[in-house]
């Protein structure tokens, strides 16, 4: 089937999404939900719980905490995300309200995906330690701005991505989960490890669609892989900012601090990199054309090549950061 336009090649798979779906999402009344995590005020411990939780955040460093909304204003940028999705070809042709499995399976990676940056912005309200009015103007800019993160309405270089992506934020969740329990902040390291199993579940499914393109439609799909390795991944929120400023300016400092703090770093990525081309056996194709060929040498070095570039990377220290984030500024009086 080379050859074969997006399109044919999404209707032919819809079999597949749909009885993946099966395995690769799990049924609401088994999934956990924000409030599994966090003070029920209708109970009798709700005070007590909630005095815990600001209590454990008084000890997490400003550092995590920046590097925490950074993580939250991500996870709420969820619009966007689901209207890359709901956009593609073989997507976007069913209508929002459609029975069709990739439609569903939009509706569902999306409403598994709301519960983090629900249980993640409740939490941060609660802890006492943050401005909540610039957080929240901090992810109406990211939703507002929007961003590009150059794969078109083509699937074949939006699954590689998010089967990217998805690792990328296990990882950063994980790590700063890590961290918050070294910290002692016990309900901050449950919650970072079941949304990075969330985002390693989720990994899986991209990976498996991935793999199906190589499969189907072979040359097309390591020309897109290439494409999209060579303009390198770009981060979801790589237009975060804060109030009238600079689209990305924050980002920026974001960027830095979780790698100075290795929440997640250069390394990662490389990492990252590395495991997919292992796991698509890209080494391993055969019969290319020859602008495939050429994608899948490109891809094969490409590890080696950022592994020389990691020698060269310098992380910069926290005297040389910029000042700290409004967010971490006390709230205005009343």
């Amino acid at each position: 089937m080379n050859a074969q336009s997006r399109l044919e090649v999404m209707q032919h798979l819809e079999p597949f999404v749909d009885e993946s779906m099966k395995t690769l999402l799990r049924p609401i009344g088994e999934l956990w939900q924000p409030t599994d995590f966090l003070p029920d005020f209708a109970s009798e411990s709700g005070h007590d719980d909630f005095t815990a939780l600001q209590e454990e955040a008084k000890a997490l460093p400003d550092d995590i905490i920046s590097v925490l909304v950074g993580d939250t204003v991500t996870e709420e940028a969820l619009p966007t995300y689901a209207n890359w999705l709901a956009c593609l070809e073989g997507v976007s042709e069913a209508g929002a309200a459609s029975q069709s499995p990739w439609a569903v399976w939009n509706r569902a990676w999306c409403a598994e995906e709301n519960r983090h940056g629900d249980v993640l912005s409740r939490y941060l309200m609660m802890s006492g330690r943050v401005n909540m009015r610039e957080v929240d103007v901090v992810i109406n800019n990211l939703i507002y701005d929007g961003m590009d993160i150059q794969t078109g309405r083509d699937p074949y270089r939006f699954f590689t991505y998010t089967s990217f992506q998805e690792l990328a934020t296990n990882r950063s969740h994980r790590n700063l989960g890590n961290m918050a329990k070294a910290a002692g902040a016990s309900s901050l390291h449950k919650m970072s490890g079941v949304i990075a199993g969330d985002e390693g579940w989720h990994a899986r499914a991209y990976r498996a669609f991935v793999e199906k393109f190589l499969e189907i439609d072979t040359d097309e799909a390591v020309i897109a892989i290439g494409d999209l390795f060579k303009k390198q991944i770009k981060m979801p929120a790589m237009n975060l900012r804060e109030g009238d400023a600079e689209r990305g300016s924050a980002f920026k400092v974001f960027e830095a601090l979780a790698q100075r703090i290795e929440v997640y770093t250069a390394l990662d990525y490389l990492e990252i990199l590395e495991y997919l081309v292992d796991f698509w056996k890209i080494a391993d194709l055969k019969g290319l054309g020859s602008e495939a060929q050429k994608a899948q040498a490109f891809i094969c070095k490409l590890p080696a090549r950022y592994r020389k570039l990691l020698t060269r990377n310098r992380i910069p220290t926290a005297e040389e950061l910029p000042p700290t984030f409004r967010w971490l500024a006390p709230a205005p009086a009343a």
